[in-house]
């Protein structure tokens, strides 16, 4: 039983270093993944490159586009909140129902965040709306 615990001791002290070792890895990996891309600064949190979807009404089939497709938002909240919250959970808008076809129009920005969670900014707050010209049919 001794000769057990004993032999190969070396390989087994190694085995057991390198098993913590991949554990703490993948669990700092983990949490880091669910942590927001960008620098956390007390209960304040910034999230860069969100994308800005645009809505429009069912009947209007332009494809509009806007100029940057991406906005950065630096919200706040309570601490446990703020190290909850996710990317995906914070949504950048701009209503374009009933624009028609005007030209270099620019729109605001409207950002919806989850409750307990409040909005300090938007870069950029207005955003370049593009309306491709209408088609004919030949």
């Amino acid at each position: 039983m001794r000769d057990l615990l004993i032999k190969d001791l070396g390989w087994k002290l190694f085995s057991l270093f390198l098993a913590a070792a991949i554990w703490f890895t993948v669990n700092r990996i983990l949490h880091e993944s669910n942590a927001p891309a960008s620098s956390v600064a007390g209960d304040q949190v910034t999230y860069e490159s969100l994308p800005v979807f645009i809505v429009s009404t069912a009947e209007d089939v332009h494809l509009y586009h806007v100029v940057p497709d991406t906005v950065s938002v630096t919200v706040s909240g309570s601490r446990e909140i703020i190290g909850k919250l996710q990317g995906n959970q914070i949504r950048a808008t701009v209503d374009l129902t009933g624009i028609g076809t005007a030209k270099d129009l620019k729109c605001s920005v409207s950002v919806s965040v989850p409750s307990g969670v409040t909005l300090d900014s938007v870069e950029p707050q207005k955003v370049s709306v593009i309306v491709p010209p209408p088609q004919t049919k030949p």
